[in-house]
Order: C-alpha cells, then structure tokens, then sequence
C-alpha cells in the first residue's frame, strides 16, 4: 500500500528537525529488491578513520557501503524504498564505527500516535545515550526493542551490570548515565524502563537490525546527555 509522500520521515527532513518532520510511511518498493550477494561469512570490522576525509569531512557513501555490507552478509534485501530512504547518522563526534547508527522510519503517524523505525548499526556501533521529553505535539515516546539480525545490548537507567560496561565505546563510556545493560538476541523484544528515562543500545559483534515500535516520534522531544552529540 502506498503511503503519500508527505508521509514519509527521510534523511533530509530528520536532519532538519522537528520543524520538518512529517508524518512518516516509506513509498512502496519501485522495483524489484536487490537480491543478497554470495559474500564471506567474515564480519568486516572497521575503524573510524575509514569514514573521515584528511580534513575530517565524513564519509557518508563509505558508511553507507559498509551498511550495505552487513545487510549482504544477513541476507537483507536492500531494496529501492531502502536505497532511497535510508538515513546516516554520525552525531557529530568523529567516533562513527563505534557511535553512530543508519535506519528508516517506515511510518511516524501523529494522528494516530504510532512509529515504526528500523534501526541498522555496525559491529559494536553505540546509538548515543538519550531521552524523549513530553513536546506541543505528543507524550513522551515509548519505545520497545527486537533484534532481527544479529544482536544488541541495551542500557537503561537502573543498578549498573559491571559485567556489560566494556560493551560501551570508550569515548561514551564515562559520560553515560545508563549502566542497567542486558543483552538480546535475535527476536527477544525489550522495551523502555520508564518514559523519559535515559537509554542506548550497543550492536553485538556481528552487527544489528533492529526493529523498533513505538509511540509518535517528535524530534522536539529528542535529547541527549553527551553535550557534543547534534543530528
């Protein structure tokens, strides 16, 4: 079912802000999907200097071919929507193979109060540490977590788990207020402590797909606790 354009969140408008935002639906696939390549089973690691020019400009076709790497080796089809939908997100803070993060907003519906994101991160990639507040437009966002790839750690507020700290990147580490971490596997769903708690997820070794259900997304809402993070 085709969703009208106005419908859809894309890269543009998600980094334009909240101003921008429209209610999102991706358009239906315009052409058969991409059929998954015959590649190694070897997961690719990278460093972050891959993805910044000698004058630190970022990378972002070298991210997105490394994203599209990982959806080979998961037999993920990439699809037209996807090529044309997908967004890339560095925050800013020069870190990308450990923090940073690609997905699309298949759907944001303000009417009827309702998300659904799909999230990609790399080998060991961090989403930064962050909250949804209460804005104009909506209640905090509720959210809930299934891997469908791979594997991730989540981190929420609450008694810390010593054992799964190493799982942060290092540049992240101190700055964390999250220290609860529990780890999910292929299809095991977690979800949100508490609204307006602050939360992150880390990617297992092999990398992630992440589908994620939620309430309405108002990026008016979006904060994070490292000062350096932007869209």
């Amino acid at each position: 079912m085709t969703q009208p354009t106005s419908d859809r969140l894309n890269r543009r408008s998600l980094l334009a802000g909240a101003a921008t935002v429209a209610a999102g639906a991706a358009l239906a696939q315009s052409g058969a999907a991409e059929e998954p390549a015959s590649v190694a089973s070897e997961v690719k690691t990278y460093t972050s200097a891959e993805f910044y020019g000698a004058d630190g400009t970022f990378l972002i076709d070298k991210a997105r071919e490394a994203y599209y790497d990982m959806f080979r080796r998961f037999h993920y089809p990439i699809s037209e929507t996807l090529k044309k939908e997908m967004w890339i997100l560095e925050f800013g803070l020069g870190d990308f193979s450990r923090v940073g993060m690609a997905g699309i907003f298949w759907l944001n519906r303000e009417d009827y109060n309702y998300f659904g994101h799909e999230i990609f991160l790399l080998p060991g990639q961090m989403i930064p540490e962050h909250c949804h507040l209460k804005t104009a437009k909506g209640a905090p966002k509720m959210e809930s977590w299934q891997p469908r790839r791979g594997m991730i750690y989540t981190f929420g507020e609450g008694d810390a788990t010593p054992e799964l700290l190493d799982k942060i990147p290092p540049s992240q580490r101190e700055l964390v207020k999250s220290r609860c971490g529990a780890s999910l596997g292929i299809d095991e769903i977690g979800h949100l402590n508490r609204l307006t708690a602050w939360h992150f997820m880390v990617a297992g070794p092999e990398g992630a797909l992440v589908t994620e259900y939620g309430t309405f997304h108002d990026m008016d809402g979006l904060r994070f606790s490292n000062p350096k993070a932007t869209l």
